[in-house]
């Protein structure tokens, strides 16, 4: 059962920065901890038994976010479904977020925040969903994110810049919570900075109205159209995807004509793997067989 708590959702950076800084000890409830390391626990069992990456053959309130062509491709029984492995680094990448967002909500119960409602089912339009909870009555949605992404929430440029669909997700949310405020609570993974983004009822979308689009879309035998156009890349006249489509698990299918219909073309640069959809003039770089 969730504490009563007088505090407010918008002094919960400061009081969990002062949990690590302040001269008063904190009291750490056994409960909370004992809950926070039994996700941990479960996070990591699911993560290396590969539980977690069971694949879905249902729409679910968490995906509707998502471009309707990423949709179709995950749920479209004539699709190949020839999904992209994910690395082992990728993986870890992974658990160690979900194991930093149990910690961010331990910290926010700790720190004298009501943390309640974790994990509730909603129903919207006949899709089921759980959301992440709410701290001091406030939906919310717990995430961790890398410095780049974190900007993002930090200064509201996520309003623009949403290739995730995370709005999409909180709009659902409060729409099967039927409240009009809600927030992302985020943790900077690098530098262990954290925000509190609040997301008004006038920045949501309608998400019975999204969930029909999808419907609609998911009738089609053959997939809408992309969700990205492939950018240039240098001066050479060659072009690669664009990011929304770099962290896509079905690139592959999607771009199956790129390069005159022999598909994707994937270099290994410094900083990181290229996915060229056109090779104008060949990269001084090594190629990966894909």
């Amino acid at each position: 059962m969730a504490k009563k708590s007088n505090k407010q959702i918008d002094t919960l950076v400061e009081d969990i920065y002062s949990l690590f800084t302040s001269d008063k000890k904190a009291t750490i409830a056994a409960e909370d901890l004992k809950e926070m390391s039994e996700e941990i626990c479960s996070s990591i069992i699911e993560a290396i038994t590969q539980e977690e990456r069971k694949p879905r053959n249902n729409l679910r309130l968490s995906m509707i976010g998502h471009p309707n062509r990423k949709i179709w491709y995950s749920l479209n029984n004539n699709n190949k479904k020839q999904e992209e492995e994910f690395t082992g680094p990728d993986l870890i990448k992974f658990l160690y977020g979900h194991i930093l967002e149990s910690v961010l909500v331990f910290l926010s119960k700790t720190a004298g925040h009501k943390v309640s409602d974790r994990q509730k089912e909603l129903v919207v339009n006949d899709v089921v969903g759980h959301q992440d909870g709410m701290v001091d009555d406030v939906l919310v949605d717990f995430k961790t994110a890398s410095s780049f992404s974190f900007k993002k929430f930090k200064t509201g440029k996520i309003f623009q810049d949403d290739p995730f669909g995370y709005i999409a997700q909180l709009s659902a949310y409060a729409q099967g919570n039927k409240v009009k405020e809600a927030g992302f609570v985020v943790m900077d993974k690098t530098t262990g900075e954290i925000t509190y983004c609040p997301v008004h009822h006038m920045e949501m979308i309608n998400a019975e109205d999204r969930i029909d689009t999808i419907r609609e879309s998911l009738k089609s035998s053959s997939p809408p159209d992309r969700c990205y156009s492939d950018i240039p890349d240098g001066a050479a006249g060659n072009l690669r995807l664009d990011i929304g489509c770099i962290y896509c698990s079905y690139k592959f299918d999607c771009w199956s004509d790129a390069n005159n219909g022999t598909g994707l073309r994937a270099f290994q640069y410094a900083a990181n793997v290229k996915y060229l959809t056109k090779v104008n003039k060949e990269p001084n770089v090594q190629e990966i067989q894909i």
